[in-house]
């Protein structure tokens, strides 16, 4: 599992900012596919997960973004 993790940050590093917008595109795609194959009844509980997830991960990412932005303005 380390080797992954180390093979993962690898590919990170020696990505650009268009790289990685393709992966995200390739990600958002997955779940919209996996989102349609969730039966109807089960929709709402599989909706409110992923909006928990979403802005757990989301408000730090801009956070970070913000700070970077902030740095970058006084230079």
């Amino acid at each position: 599992m380390n080797k992954l993790f180390e093979v993962a940050n690898r590919y990170i590093e020696t990505s650009d900012w268009k790289i990685i917008a393709v992966l995200k595109f390739c990600l958002i795609s997955l779940g919209v596919m996996l989102g349609m194959c969730v039966k109807k009844e089960h929709k709402k509980p599989v909706l409110i997960a992923a909006l928990a997830v979403f802005f757990a991960s989301y408000i730090p990412l801009m956070v970070k973004f913000y700070k970077t932005f902030q740095a970058c303005r006084k230079e």
